[in-house]
Order: structure tokens, then sequence, then C-alpha cells
């Protein structure tokens, strides 16, 4: 009975997400106990409560651009677009346009692909966006980065991953 109502949660969650999450299925059918350890991390993914929406999605966009091609980004991209993100924004991430990026927002990036790369080159921008964000602001930016890596990761690891494919913008 509790299969069949986190399954009819699922459906419903990947109605709203607009991609395709057999994986989170997977783990259910094989480890209901892995599937509510994997659960239990997402509130690490919705804990945005002082960073701007458009600066936590350009953090969340830019990881899972690096991260993942396909179906993740695109439920990122659905995502920042539920909430309100500007669309011009949201492709402006994606192309990597970043003279269309307002100024705050280009550290942003920077500091999320230097993350990301392990480019080591992440220190002065760190502090731009302390004195910005705020402490509690930077510990959300650091959540949207390191959660958004876990999905892309699971899916690689238990062979979801799917090919690199067109990302669209509308939902």
């Amino acid at each position: 009975m509790l299969r069949w109502f986190i399954r009819r949660k699922l459906d419903a969650e990947e109605k709203k997400l607009g991609v395709s999450i057999d994986y989170i299925r997977h783990v259910l059918d094989v480890s209901p106990t892995a599937f509510f350890r994997f659960a239990a991390i997402m509130p690490l993914a919705n804990s945005r409560k002082v960073l701007p929406k458009e600066a936590w999605f350009t953090a969340l966009i830019a990881t899972l651009q690096y991260e993942d091609c396909g179906p993740c980004l695109q439920i990122g991209v659905n995502q920042a677009r539920q909430s309100g993100v500007d669309r011009d924004l949201i492709q402006a991430v994606l192309d990597g346009s970043l003279d269309l990026f307002p100024p705050e927002l280009v550290d942003v990036y920077h500091f999320t692909r230097s993350i990301v790369t392990s480019a080591g080159d992440e220190g002065d921008l760190r502090e731009t966006l302390r004195q910005r964000y705020g402490e509690r602001g930077l510990i959300e930016l650091a959540f949207a980065i390191a959660s958004s890596r876990i999905p892309p990761t699971v899916k690689r690891a238990l062979g979801y991953a799917q090919s690199c494919r067109q990302v669209t913008v509308s939902v």
C-alpha cells in the first residue's frame, strides 16, 4: 500500500517536472529504505530562504549543465520557469552569454563553474558573494550546487542517464 501511494506521488512529480524519474522508481522497487534515504536529502535542494531565486537557479542550472546535459538539466530549467525566473535569463545561463547577465549573477555563474570544475580560483568570488548575500546566502548557494549534483550522479551510477538532448526553456 505504501509503495502504491509513493508511486502515485512520483507520477505526479514526474508530470510536474516534465521528465521521466524512472531511476527513483527503481530505487523504491529495490529498496524502500534506500528510497527514503534519498528522499531525506532532497530538502537540501529546496532550502532557499535568503538567496534570490535568480542566483539560486543560475547556480543550479550551471551545475546541472556541467553534470548532465539531458533530463536533469531540463528539470532544473522547468523548475526555474515554474518559479518565475525570466526565460531570457535561463537561456543566457544555458548559452553562457555572460554579457546578458546582471553583474551579480555573473559572479554566481563564475563561482559555480569554479566549484564544479574544481578550478580552485573561487576565493575572491566567495568573499564577494558572502558580502552580497550574507553567510546564509552563501550556504544556500553551496546547497544549490551540491544538491544539483546528486540526481545526475545517482542516475549515471544506476545506468539511467540518457545521452545529450536539446533542452527547451519553455515549460
